[in-house]
């Protein structure tokens, strides 16, 4: 099982997360490329210190929205927005490569990501973007999207990946940030739903069970104690046998 998280989302004098912290817990990186957050000189930073640890780099493309870190959904074209996502990939990967690495996958940020899960325009728009840059960069995504959808009609392949720190709605859907309850905070419970993602399950918000396979687990970098979370998630998983490693390796 794989275990990713989004990192390098500081940008200039403004720090997110402990980057170095995750690095040394998750086996794949969503690297933030400089359109939500990120600039150059944390793309570098992340892209050096995730190549020293062997964790695979992902290209954490969202909106051009820095003010609203990518939270709020955009109207934008789909050409405009393939090429945003090839623009950013390219930029994340002149830093892997300089690092002695390269990106290896490819995952929305925010609201790019919730819109190209249900818009079959938007996720078309981002596997053309990622295409051009390299057929061969996978996918990561929400199961049974538009998104993984659009991905495999282009030949693209996607891995589905589960949240361990987030609510989920009966259609399989995130609960939307601004509802209660939609971002997990008690270790001992975001613990005990990733063993349950990663053997087969999560129980969402009306306490039904929704049956999960994913291929990757996410733990945000930027949530309150993400770096304690991250630890109790990855004991937990190797407690119950399960072996991590990235998923595109």
């Amino acid at each position: 099982m794989d275990l990713n998280s989004d990192l390098g989302e500081g940008f200039g004098a403004w720090k997110m997360g402990d980057d170095e912290a995750m690095l040394d817990i998750v086996t794949s990186a969503n690297v933030a490329c400089g359109f939500h957050a990120g600039d150059p000189s944390v793309m570098r930073r992340v892209c050096e210190m995730a190549a020293e640890r062997g964790v695979a780099i992902g290209a954490h493309v969202g909106y051009h929205d820095l003010a609203g870190f990518g939270r709020r959904a955009l109207d934008i074209a789909p050409d405009d927005l393939a090429n945003e996502v090839l623009y950013q990939i390219g930029a994340l990967d002149a830093f892997a490569r300089a690092a002695g690495s390269r990106v290896t996958y490819v995952k929305p940020h925010g609201a790019l990501y919730n819109t190209a899960a249900v818009d079959a325009e938007q996720a078309t728009a981002i596997v053309d973007g990622l295409r051009r840059y390299d057929p061969a960069l996978a996918l990561l995504c929400l199961p049974n999207s538009e998104m993984q959808r659009q991905a495999e009609l282009a030949g693209v392949v996607a891995y589905a990946e589960a949240f361990a720190d987030r609510a989920y709605t009966a259609e399989g859907r995130l609960v939307p940030r601004g509802r209660h309850g939609a971002v997990l905070h008690d270790a001992d419970v975001v613990a005990e739903r990733a063993v349950g993602m990663a053997t087969g399950g999560v129980v969402t918000e009306n306490g039904t069970k929704l049956e999960v396979r994913p291929d990757s687990l996410c733990v945000h970098g930027d949530t309150p104690g993400a770096v304690e979370l991250a630890r109790r998630i990855e004991a937990a998983l190797t407690g119950a046998g399960i072996q991590l490693g990235a998923f595109t390796g």
